[in-house]
This record gives structure tokens, sequence and C-alpha cells, in this order.
């Protein structure tokens, strides 16, 4: 049984604090991370440092990614009620339960099989976000029977910008994507244009854990 209590409450404000002051100015954003209680996706003996801006791991050598990445890729993304969300890399389920607290309607694939098995049997937010669907499967594939999106967010390190991702995008969508190899990642934007072509933003460096091919049994 899941319990939000006046402790954690408080400590996601102070989280919400901490984010203000590192620079994240949505509003939308702000309130979504307010709203999620963080530490539903921790063992219940972890619960108070669930609020600790930093990542944490998990299953499967991957990580619940720092509060402040998560913000900051989220507000890069421009979500609005009516987007319609492909995420690459479901891990925890935290980044895609922000998306589906702003309104957005979420596909996230993951390709860790004991992480899609866990958030099919335990994910705490089915009944409150019932839009956002769940797929296991290889991130640089996509979901074509599913597309075109309006955004797509990748949580992991790409090595490049997969192809098949950006033809899933609907003129004007916008990709979120930490790209390149090795310790850490440029943090780009990606616009695509009505004849298909690209516009890339740079922004900020992160360290994110790698984005692989195929599915992990």
């Amino acid at each position: 049984m899941y319990k939000d209590g006046p402790l954690h409450q408080g400590l996601r404000k102070q989280l919400v604090n901490q984010l203000r002051e590192k620079g994240i100015t949505d509003e939308k954003v702000l309130q979504a991370i307010l709203a999620v209680p963080r530490h539903y996706f921790f063992d219940s003996a972890f619960d108070r440092i669930a609020y600790e801006d930093r990542a944490f791991p998990i299953a499967a050598g991957q990580t619940i990614s720092q509060p402040y990445t998560v913000a900051y890729q989220t507000q890069l993304l421009q979500v609005t009620k009516s987007s319609k969300i492909l995420e690459i890399g479901t891990g925890s389920g935290y980044q895609c339960t922000i998306l589906a607290e702003m309104g957005a309607r979420v596909f996230t694939i993951e390709r860790q099989k004991i992480l899609f098995d866990q958030l099919q049997q335990s994910y705490p937010f089915k009944k409150q976000y019932p839009g956002t669907k769940f797929f296991y499967g290889d991130g640089f594939e996509g979901l074509p029977t599913f597309a075109p999106f309006d955004r797509v967010i990748i949580t992991a390190a790409a090595p490049f910008t997969p192809p098949k991702l950006i033809d899933q995008m609907k003129p004007g969508g916008i990709m979120v994507i930490p790209r390149d190899e090795g310790e850490s990642q440029r943090m780009l934007r990606i616009t695509k244009q009505a004849d298909g072509s690209v516009i890339e933003e740079s922004f900020d460096l992160f360290s994110f854990v790698p984005m692989l091919s195929g599915k992990n049994r």
C-alpha cells in the first residue's frame, strides 16, 4: 500500500524549490513534479531519500534519473495536454508519469524485460493515467504502428539520432535526446520541419546509461 503523507509532500516542495534555483522555469513541469510521489518508485525503506536531487540505481544496471534531469528534458520537450509522446527507455516509470501528469498520452518502450515486467505488475498509477501504454521492445525501432508522434524523448545516451524515430515524428514535432558516447552527452532538441529536415539545438551536458539496440531478456 502506497502512502503519500505530509512528510513526502513537504520533501517534494523542497525539491521543487531546488529545481527552481537550478533554472527550471516551466511551472507546468514543476507542478507535475510536485504532484507525482517519487517515493512510489522506491522500496519503502528509501522513501526519504527519494526526494534528493540525484539518480539512484534500479534493476538491470539502470537508474531512476535525477529529478533535475527529468525536469530539464521535460522542459525542453514543450509538453502540452494534447501531446502524443513516444518515450524511449521507460526505466522506473517516473519520467513517463511526469509526462502523463501533464496531460500527455505516453507510449513508452523498455528493452529490459525485468523492468518491463515490474511495471506491468506493480505500476502504481495504472488507474490514474490509463492513457499511458507500456511496450517491451527496441527503442531504435520506435513504434511505427502508433506513429506519428508530437514528441519523442530518449532517456538513455544515444550514439546517434535514430532515423526511424525521426520518421515517426509529425512535422513540427520535437525530440529531446542526450547524444554521443562516453562519460557525458550533449542534450539536444531536434525539431522536424515540414520537408522532413531537422533543426538541432544544443544544450547542457548530462550523463546517461547507454542506449542499446535489441531486447534484453
